[in-house]
């Protein structure tokens, strides 16, 4: 139930932006709904129509004029396109603004925060006799660049054989490891680094708690786009995207423990959300966001037809995948 309220949330917050916008904007709305399928509450209020519907994956701001042409001076598709593009890139704008607003949230507690700096390493560790010392600072990890100790964790993933280079800054200098190696770990199929050393703590205030909290909203959006483009050159497979269901189970999984554990799962969904939702695809907020573009840079809009014929492709497309992955988060629950 926990895991189901948490990604209803996700949900809600996505649409919110985009009602929001359109009503900021003097767009009709005219259903605002949580959910697929047969509606369980259905309230109009106004001009706009309320849903909450039976399946939870997923939501919609139906505006006036959305998809087609409209009579309607309040229309969407009526409206400039600066005001346009203002209500679709909303949406993503609002979940990237909660992933910001949780992140925060999950630095509260505590007396410190971490640094990239090795302070010491574990009994057991074999990295400090591959170059890295204590007192380096890590810089770049194959060749990306570090600036918390979650790029870090990103960084350590999928590490072929346990060897890294590194750039350290060391003594004000920058040194170049080549060959670092660690100890490493498979789970499901994907390798991970078992970090052998410990980094030096950062001292806790108001100006720190903020820099952190952005330093770290930004690594979230780092490990996303790497995790994008390490999907597209086939770095990770199928087996490593996740669905609403796998999503879900996730969550539920985490709850069990600990529900203060959520919040970091939920801040990288909510920006997962955000940054795929901003992508040029068909179907997306990004691809919409594309045609408006194109219009602002022709001073000609695209014909509806063609714009909607290009959506509704994308839209099949969108929803094979998001079955195909569903299906593999069930095998995979099934199996355990």
């Amino acid at each position: 139930m926990v895991a189901v309220l948490a990604f209803v949330i996700l949900i809600i917050i996505h649409e919110f932006g985009h009602f929001i916008a359109a009503k900021i904007s003097g767009v009709r709305v005219n259903e605002f709904a949580v959910g697929f399928g047969p509606k369980l509450i259905n309230k109009k209020l106004g001009e706009t129509t309320y849903a909450l519907n039976l399946i939870p994956l997923g939501g919609y701001c139906a505006m006036e004029g959305e998809d087609e042409s409209s009579e309607d001076g309040r229309a969407f598709c009526n409206k400039g396109p600066f005001k346009r593009l203002f209500i679709v890139a909303n949406g993503a704008i609002f979940n990237l603004i909660l992933g910001v607003l949780i992140i925060g949230i999950t630095l509260i507690p505590g007396d410190r925060f971490t640094t990239t700096t090795v302070s010491s390493f574990h009994e057991s560790a074999v990295s400090c006799n591959y170059g890295l010392k204590e007192g380096d600072k890590i810089v770049s990890v194959n060749g990306r660049k570090v600036f918390t100790t979650y790029d870090l964790s990103y960084t350590f993933t999928g590490v072929k054989d346990g060897e890294l280079d590194m750039v350290v800054k060391r003594d004000g200098k920058k040194v170049e490891l080549e060959n670092v190696k660690f100890k490493t770990a498979e789970t499901d199929g994907i390798e991970y680094v078992n970090v052998d050393f410990y980094v030096e703590p950062m001292e806790k205030n108001f100006f720190t708690f903020i820099s952190h909290t952005f330093n770290t909203t930004i690594a979230n959006v780092r490990v996303v786009w790497f995790s994008l483009i390490d999907l597209i050159s086939g770095k990770y497979g199928l087996s490593a995207m996740s669905g609403p269901v796998g999503i879900t189970a996730t969550i539920g999984s985490v709850a069990k423990a600990n529900l203060f554990d959520i919040l970091p799962i939920m801040a990288l969904i909510t920006i997962n959300l955000g940054i795929f939702n901003l992508l040029p695809l068909p179907a997306l907020d990004g691809g919409r966001i594309l045609f408006i573009l194109i219009e602002l840079i022709t001073r000609k809009p695209v014909p509806q037809k063609y714009e909607g014929l290009v959506h509704a492709v994308g839209l099949i497309l969108l929803l094979g995948l998001m079955l195909l992955i569903t299906a593999k988060d069930i095998f995979s629950l099934i199996t355990g």
